[in-house]
């Protein structure tokens, strides 16, 4: 007769249940709560430090980032249009405004001279 092996324990036998879920699951989490990952990179010469780079990646899903207060991308002229288009009527306004300037010293130095 044959013997059995009885090593091998089978999922009936688990002391815990399999996890179940689907990736669509867990990106819903993560994106509805945000998640944070933190390192520093240092190197080192003979206990002098060459460079540091600190790293910081929130993950979350643009609601929950705007309630963490994090809106970088609406301000930044490279990733927004409408950044862009505030950016260049700024520098506009300043280089018009200089502009102003400089044309009426202009019209005081030749006032002055005549």
């Amino acid at each position: 007769m044959t013997d059995l092996d009885h090593r091998y324990a089978g999922p009936e036998t688990q002391p815990y249940a399999p996890v179940t879920g689907n990736l669509a699951d867990l990106l819903e989490r993560v994106l509805d709560k945000g998640i944070v990952i933190a390192g520093d990179i240092k190197i080192d010469l003979l206990d002098i430090e060459l460079l540091t780079i600190r790293l910081r990646l929130f993950i979350a899903s643009v609601d929950t980032a705007r309630k963490a207060g994090i809106d970088w991308w609406e301000t930044d002229p490279a990733l927004s249009s409408r950044a862009a288009r505030d950016a260049l009527a700024e520098e506009n306004e300043r280089l018009r405004a200089r502009l102003g300037a400089l044309e009426e010293a202009g019209e005081e130095t030749v006032g002055a001279a005549r």
